[in-house]
């Protein structure tokens, strides 16, 4: 089996990390938000160990969407 020839130059690593940068700041930011609107909810508010969970998986939680993000900056070019 032949391998397919490369159609285009590989992602300069500088240009990489500056599209990861901006988009993990979107992410972070939106995630934020998203997190303050839930934490609105009666569900959350109506016990206080509830709300300390909450604020613990959501201020964690985004670091999950974000490893994929920071590994292909990381890729070696």
């Amino acid at each position: 089996m032949r391998a397919l020839p490369q159609l285009s130059e590989p992602m300069p690593i500088r240009l990489r990390k500056l599209i990861g940068a901006i988009m993990l700041i979107v992410l972070v930011v939106t995630w934020a938000l998203l997190a303050m609107a839930l934490a609105q909810s009666p569900l959350v508010k109506a016990n206080g160990a509830i709300e300390v969970i909450y604020y613990v998986v959501a201020g964690l939680a985004w670091v999950l969407p974000a490893m994929p993000l920071i590994l292909w900056m990381s890729r070696p070019a």
